[in-house]
């Protein structure tokens, strides 16, 4: 039996995680389960699922939930509030589902690594933001890292069994190319946050989905791959291929390509990694190739995607920049979802403020974080320029 802490457990990755360990309960128990606000669903989580701690961000949230778990009988389960209350979450169970969106998620996910656990991530902060950092303390601790975005997930899938990158050539991150692939992107100026999230085959919360239609996701995921899988980001490309069957490809020297497909379901990734190295059932639609017909691919069109642009520019320079690109493109998201700036205002944030902290320290933790909250003041004092 497997304890899991889910960080994120009302985020669409939180459900779907639970969703796969609900059609396993021989296997599976849930220890934790954290969230930012959302205490009525998370007290149906508790329901059901019955965790030891259940952890909210917001403490007016947290206590709603208390008093709502004493009515129904369950003070059993202990109930913490505040950020630092997640790590206490984070290592409690054998495993943990990091889903957090956001840079919040890095450090409780930074502290199950450094006690060893099995780690599931599926947000790609802690990466982005901490690269070589984060999996130094995977090995030193010995944690299991395991991928949950359907394309690093892939390419695990496709890597050498131990993961050795023996006579792997390159990484190919496949991208729908979102809800607006094949339109310029002096023509997106008005697009409201109801069509950036309107994404055509996944089913996703805002934030993730305005980074798909902006192609940040697809960036992120690259300098994410670049420190999972210790590839330089010139041997990782980006291709578009509107169906989202292919999930990702590794190619070798030899001239094989080595694909994972699947329905576009993110409980595939998830029983993945929960069950590695077995397989288990995931709820998720058997893939039918001859429905499917046909799959398309083409290069990203790189001027009318130009926050991949700038990701690509990160990954290659590495140091703060990556850094910077994330926390900016979060203000940045954010302020377009509350409609304070424009759809193509998001890469202009993103860009003023990778060229103000060019050269900065990123060698421990209290760097890193230092330079996440003087890029989100940069971004914002960029975004109240272009009001």
């Amino acid at each position: 039996m497997q304890s899991i802490s889910i960080l994120g457990s009302t985020g669409s990755v939180g459900k779907s995680t639970l969703d796969v360990i609900a059609r396993h309960p021989e296997r599976y128990q849930v220890a934790a389960l954290t969230a930012h606000s959302n205490h009525a669903l998370l007290l149906e989580q508790c329901q059901k699922y019955t965790p030891k701690l259940a952890v909210m961000v917001s403490e007016s949230a947290a206590e709603k939930l208390q008093h709502s778990l004493q009515e129904l009988g369950l003070s059993h389960i202990q109930v913490n509030s505040g950020v630092d209350a997640l790590t206490q979450a984070a290592t409690l169970g054998d495993s943990v589902m990091s889903a957090i969106v956001g840079a919040a998620g890095l450090v409780p996910t930074l502290d199950a690594v450094k006690a060893g656990k099995r780690v599931m991530i599926a947000n790609k902060e802690p990466l982005v933001m901490t690269g070589g950092l984060f999996m130094a303390e995977a090995k030193k601790s010995g944690a299991t890292v395991l991928p949950i975005d359907s394309e690093h997930n892939a390419i695990f899938q496709c890597m050498p069994f131990d993961q050795s990158k023996q006579g792997v050539r390159k990484l190919h991150l496949t991208a729908s190319g979102g809800p607006f692939l094949g339109r310029k992107w002096n023509d997106l100026s008005g697009i409201t946050p109801e069509q950036a999230c309107a994404h055509p085959n996944w089913s996703m919360g805002q934030k993730i989905s305005v980074d798909s239609a902006t192609m940040m996701n697809k960036g992120l995921e690259l300098i994410e791959a670049t420190a999972l899988f210790d590839i330089a980001a010139e041997s990782v490309d980006v291709i578009v291929h509107p169906q989202s069957i292919i999930h990702s490809m590794v190619e070798y020297t030899d001239g094989s390509f080595l694909a994972q497909l699947g329905s576009p379901d993110m409980r595939i990734p998830i029983a993945h990694a929960l069950s590695w190295p077995e397989r288990i059932n995931s709820g998720a639609k058997t893939l039918d190739i001859t429905e499917i017909a046909r799959l398309d691919f083409q290069k990203p069109d790189m001027q009318n995607m130009p926050c991949l642009a700038l990701a690509r520019w990160a990954a290659t320079e590495g140091g703060a920049l990556p850094i910077a690109l994330n926390a900016s493109n979060e203000v940045a998201v954010s302020a377009f979802l509350s409609q304070a700036i424009g759809f193509t205002d998001i890469p202009l944030v993103i860009e003023r403020t990778m060229n103000e902290v060019v050269g900065q320290d990123t060698t421990d933790l209290v760097s890193i974080l230092n330079i996440d909250n003087e890029s989100r003041a940069l971004a914002q004092a960029a975004i109240d320029s272009l009001r």
